[in-house]
């Protein structure tokens, strides 16, 4: 095959980033929402992602999602499409338990991948960050190390905490299930503490699910949405190792102002995060994926922009925007790896409904 410029693989990493991303932009009277991912510079994108304005059990509720595979991307891409079914059908759901449901969902789903995945989803594992919102309260589910933060009147606030193995309650499930910590890492191997997947983590039978050396059980962080709420934003650790909670807060906040569009923001911020070099430090040379929910509180997205600092558009610099739609259903998924000179698509599904035109660009 011929390519304008060759990708080789070198250890984990390419010869040159994949940058083509996969963008796309939803909304309705509630949300404003753009997401984008990126492989960069890794040999296979494992990430995926799932936006959902109304779920189609509970059309009051929206699901945003982020999932970062290792291992293989099956577990990533599994939970991308089917995660937010194990949380509707759990009947606590249906009780208003929602908190519950979440945590005995993450479960219910490793127990399927366990006795059902095939070998490759058995053996891969992901991170989960999810954030529900119902009826103007938010609920954030993490397990792992990708993170959901909040900009509220301008400041960052922490909707989720990374799991890592040298954290004191992460260090003393790790040992007390058999484990050990060795170079921040478990077993010396997995940088995180928490993800679903990773069933060589979960083999003690004496142990219940939560108390294996890697759990899948997640903290859930419940946040009451008021009137001053801008935006959520859900990452993978490849955009937290290169900028804190509070970079990222500023970095958005200031696009918005400028009446930057949401999936373009994803797209810079990706860009920002990418390393030069992918062999240099590591930094920045993962797989990215974004989603930016703004919170329109049932008003135009131009009175966001105004609320974040910027101008009101003149009727003229107003023709052609975006108008509003439906619920959508958005599930990216993990793509073949990325060569020279294509443009795969990284669209997992949809549920027949029109997402708002997408732009898939090169960096």
């Amino acid at each position: 095959m011929a390519y304008s410029f060759l990708k080789f693989i070198m250890g984990q990493t390419l010869s040159e980033p994949v940058t083509t991303k996969d963008s796309a932009c939803c909304a309705n009277a509630a949300y404003r929402v753009g997401s984008s991912c990126m492989q960069g510079w890794r040999v296979e994108m494992e990430d995926a992602h799932t936006h959902i304005l109304a779920l189609p059990e509970d059309p009051q509720a929206a699901f945003f999602a982020v999932y970062d595979g290792h291992g293989g991307a099956a577990v990533a891409k599994f939970a991308g499409k089917h995660l937010h079914k194990f949380v509707t059908k759990r009947p606590e759901y249906r009780d208003n338990g929602v908190e519950v449901a979440l945590k005995r969902a993450f479960l219910d789903f490793d127990r399927e991948m366990l006795h059902n995945g095939s070998v490759g989803e058995q053996s891969a594992g992901s991170t989960a960050v999810v954030v529900l919102i119902r009826e103007r309260r938010l609920y954030c589910a993490n397990a792992g190390d990708s993170r959901a933060i909040a900009c509220v009147s301008g400041m960052v606030q922490a909707l989720s905490m990374d799991h890592k193995p040298n954290d004191e309650a992460e260090t003393k499930r790790i040992l007390a299930g058999g484990g050990w910590v060795e170079f921040n890492r478990v077993n010396g191997n997995l940088a995180l503490s928490r993800a679903l997947g990773d069933f060589v983590y979960k083999k003690n039978l004496l142990k219940s699910p939560e108390e294996q050396i890697v759990t899948a059980n997640p903290d859930v962080e419940i946040r009451d949405i008021t009137e001053d709420w801008e935006f959520v934003l859900l990452a993978c650790d490849g955009i937290w190792d290169v900028m804190t909670s509070s970079e990222v807060c500023h970095f958005v906040r200031r696009r918005i102002c400028e009446g930057q569009e949401p999936q373009s923001i994803c797209e810079d911020l990706m860009n920002h995060c990418l390393s030069p070099d992918g062999h240099a430090s590591g930094v920045g040379g993962d797989n990215m994926t974004v989603i930016l929910v703004c919170l329109l509180h049932n008003k135009s997205y131009e009175d966001l922009v105004v609320r974040c600092g910027g101008k009101r558009k003149t009727p003229v610099e107003s023709v052609g925007d975006i108008k509003e739609q439906p619920g959508v259903l958005k599930v990216v998924s993990p793509c073949p790896q990325g060569s020279a000179g294509t443009s795969a698509s990284r669209l997992g599904m949809g549920l027949g409904l029109r997402d708002l035109p997408r732009k898939n660009s090169n960096s």
